[in-house]
């Protein structure tokens, strides 16, 4: 019997806290042929996409994949996201989220980490998403 992995039932667990505490849920994922994004919005192969209940519609987070409608320039688009693909997904107003192995295989858990990279002493610009603070759990 293989086990499956927890990386989705973890993605949803963290999507539903970001809702019940008013914070916007910001999934960065690693774009590759699967993915169904607007590929003029992928920089360095990867894409941040605002998950929240303004931004999309039709969410579904399966087991598999993650798919909703969103629009981007003004122009409605179908998103399909395969669940490996997802890198992190946090909270744009404080970071906090947790970070996943891209290509993860069925069994292998998410890593929770809490603090990726230093912060940067200048924000972001405002055009550009937040970049997440996730803290390694041991």
């Amino acid at each position: 019997m293989s086990v499956a992995s927890t990386k989705p039932y973890l993605l949803r667990a963290l999507y539903e806290w970001c809702a019940d505490q008013g914070f916007t849920p910001y999934i960065s994922v690693q774009v590759d042929a699967r993915t169904l994004v607007p590929r003029q919005y992928v920089r360095d192969g990867q894409i941040v996409l605002n998950l929240g209940a303004e931004a999309v519609q039709n969410l579904h987070m399966g087991n598999d994949l993650i798919t909703c409608q969103a629009r981007f320039g003004g122009v409605a688009q179908s998103l399909s996201i395969p669940v490996g693909n997802v890198a992190a997904l946090y909270a744009r107003e404080n970071g906090q989220g947790m970070a996943f192995e891209v290509g993860e295989t069925a069994g292998e858990p998410g890593v929770p980490l809490e603090e990726v990279a230093p912060e940067s002493p200048e924000p972001p610009p405002s055009d550009s998403p937040p970049r997440p603070h996730l803290t390694r759990i041991k």
